[in-house]
């Protein structure tokens, strides 16, 4: 976690003055703290589409510094924070519940208490921080411009699954799923004004997918499901020569075909399966030449077959999995595609196992 004493010695001075009490970052109280000389150091935009800053704390994003509000565990905004006993230190409550000492000083951990108010500051800063870039009419209303925050470094979408994503890695799942659901509130606001952006849909598209792998992680297949059915969906009806949404529009399908699987249900796994398969083929036959996508083509060709496999139709299910074979053995990669020829042989050497077993 970062030092506090790595920030500057006096709060800014852009703060609201009806924020009163110690800054959470300085621990210092900037209440009656002269802000004239500080504002007159600060540097003015010429920008006139410039929107003042909008930090609940006073700071701009060159003197802001996210670890007095980050989890030391998940590297993430702290979500649910919780505070150590007795030595006080702050994580996140899904964190720091794995540890029996301190990860930040070693004493033991007699106790947890919730820490409303630190929290509280944490989501201000998100609201404060990360704002959207909301389109904004010119006097023409044809023209459009987007608007520029100066305490922003990124866009509030990719600030929150940037904080989703280290929550997730760091296996603080609520944390991560909490973070999706407000950039996907975001998004679908956006889309009452703006139902044909295609950034905007593609967006949603991929965020309603991470959330169906938080529920999926969690245990909770029935949300999982709905996510990934939805994230389907918006992906489904954008154009297909974006590679990228193709491939996600093609695990979405993948994801939820395996959980029916898992939950016995061959049927529907069976149908999810070839959807995607379908979905993977139309992109072979419009970029013959790219090699992952030819990989996922066997992938989706050994996940109908193993399904045939368990509903008693044996030829089909060998069938596939020859198909699989041939695609994968005329595939020739390059000396600078060594993840991918790993990938191969890792996927053609299941598929030999399968023909082996029958």
């Amino acid at each position: 976690m970062k030092s506090v004493k790595g920030n500057s010695g006096s709060c800014p001075a852009k703060s609201d003055k009806s924020i009163s009490g110690v800054c959470p970052v300085t621990g210092k109280n900037h209440g009656s703290e002269d802000q004239g000389s500080t504002c007159n150091n600060v540097e003015k935009s010429t920008d006139p589409r410039m929107v003042p800053a909008k930090c609940p704390f006073g700071y701009d994003s060159g003197t802001f510094k996210l670890g007095p509000l980050s989890c030391m565990v998940c590297q993430a905004l702290l979500h649910d924070c919780s505070k150590c006993v007795p030595c006080s230190h702050k994580f996140c409550k899904a964190c720091i519940s794995r540890f029996r000492d301190c990860p930040l000083c070693g004493a033991d951990i007699e106790g947890m208490e919730s820490d409303p108010e630190l929290q509280a500051l944490v989501d201000r800063f998100i609201d404060g921080h990360a704002r959207i870039k909301r389109s904004h009419a010119a006097q023409d209303a044809a023209v459009k411009n987007k608007v520029i925050y100066e305490d922003v470094s990124m866009e509030r979408g990719a600030f929150l699954v940037q904080q989703a994503m280290r929550a997730f890695r760091a296996q603080n799942i609520e944390s991560a799923k909490s973070r999706l659901s407000m950039c996907a509130e975001d998004i679908r606001e956006e889309l009452k004004s703006s139902e044909d952006n295609i950034d905007l849909r593609s967006q949603l598209g991929a965020v309603l997918g991470m959330l169906g792998d938080c529920c999926r992680t969690l245990g909770d297949a029935p949300s999982a499901i709905t996510y990934y059915e939805e994230s389907a969906e918006f992906l489904s009806n954008l154009p297909t020569k974006d590679l990228e949404l193709v491939h996600t529009l093609s695990v979405s399908l993948n994801k939820i075909g395996d959980l029916h699987y898992y939950d016995g249900d061959l049927q529907s796994a069976r149908s999810y399966y070839a959807r995607s398969l379908d979905v993977r083929r139309n992109a072979v036959k419009e970029n013959p030449a790219v090699a992952s996508q030819v990989i996922d083509v066997a992938t989706s060709l050994a996940k109908v077959a193993d399904v045939d496999r368990n509903l008693g139709n044996e030829s089909a299910a060998v069938e596939g999995f020859k198909e699989a074979i041939q695609c994968l053995e005329k595939l020739k990669l390059g000396s600078g595609q060594a993840s991918l020829e790993q990938k191969r042989l890792s996927v053609l050497d299941f598929l030999h196992n399968q023909l082996a077993d029958k």
